[in-house]
């Protein structure tokens, strides 16, 4: 079995905190892995360093072998942010911010193609947002924003997904949306690891769990029994070192590969 992704000894420190201490995490295709842990915890961290976002200050990672330096197929990752920017500027309508989850798949100068368009609307059609396609994602519940980026990530058929806390803040039927689309993506054998507080409806599909306390690695293997919000150690609700800050339609790691 191939491996999706490689952290070895991984280490994260902003303005001389440490965030990360020594991770060691291997993915292999076709896992479905949670990343659990408390607010501020380092999980949202991980999964930036995994995919060489968030630069290391000791250790490596690597992406289907390659640093992420020198990984040029990033079509293979569908990246789903905690959530959408929807500021000022030309307002984007729904179809155009999926379509941005083809541009990795795209050469330079070329055309959209019926691939493309085909594409985009096999993942509305699967979000159930086809009927909002042409209109813009400021108009749009939170719920259903996330829905558009996780229609960004399927539109360009990756091989792996990495989801930042899909599930907060959202409704319960954007909640259930999202079990279901992670289920055709287990039954195609994609690899997925996802940030989460707590697992709700996606804890069926999930095969494995790598916990996170203070940025140690505290669990590694099946899913803890109790995984709710206030059944991990030290919750709380400030996140001291995890920012998240809102990205803009096209992830701008795949806009860095674009221009290279």
């Amino acid at each position: 079995m191939s491996t999706a992704f490689d952290m070895t000894a991984g280490q994260v420190a902003i303005d001389g905190r440490k965030i990360l201490r020594g991770i060691d995490l291997t993915v292999d295709e076709g896992e479905v892995v949670a990343v659990l842990g408390a607010n501020g915890s380092g999980k949202s961290t991980l999964v930036r360093a995994l995919l060489g976002v968030q630069p290391l200050s000791g250790g490596a990672t690597l992406l289907y072998g390659r640093p992420p330096a020198r990984f040029r197929e990033w079509w293979r990752i569908g990246y789903v942010p905690q959530r959408l920017s929807v500021g000022g500027g030309v307002p984007a309508t729904v179809r155009e911010v999926v379509a941005s989850g083809r541009i990795a798949r795209q050469r330079r100068g070329r055309f959209t193609s019926s691939a493309d368009r085909q594409a985009v609307a096999a993942a509305l059609e699967e979000v159930g947002l086809s009927g909002r396609a042409g209109d813009p994602v400021s108009s749009l519940s939170g719920g259903q924003q996330q829905r558009v980026l996780i229609a960004r990530a399927l539109a360009g058929e990756p091989d792996a997904f990495v989801l930042d806390e899909p599930t907060a803040g959202v409704d319960a039927g954007s909640q259930r949306m999202l079990a279901d689309t992670l289920r055709g993506l287990v039954e195609r054998g994609r690899t997925v690891v996802l940030v989460a507080h707590e697992l709700g409806p996606l804890e069926p599909l999930i095969s494995r769990a790598v916990v996170l306390n203070q940025g140690c690695k505290v669990h590694d293997g099946a899913p803890p029994t109790a995984v709710g919000t206030h059944a991990l150690p030290g919750h709380d609700h400030v996140h001291p070192h995890e920012p998240a800050p809102a990205e803009s339609p096209v992830p701008s790691w795949v806009l860095a590969q674009e221009k290279a």
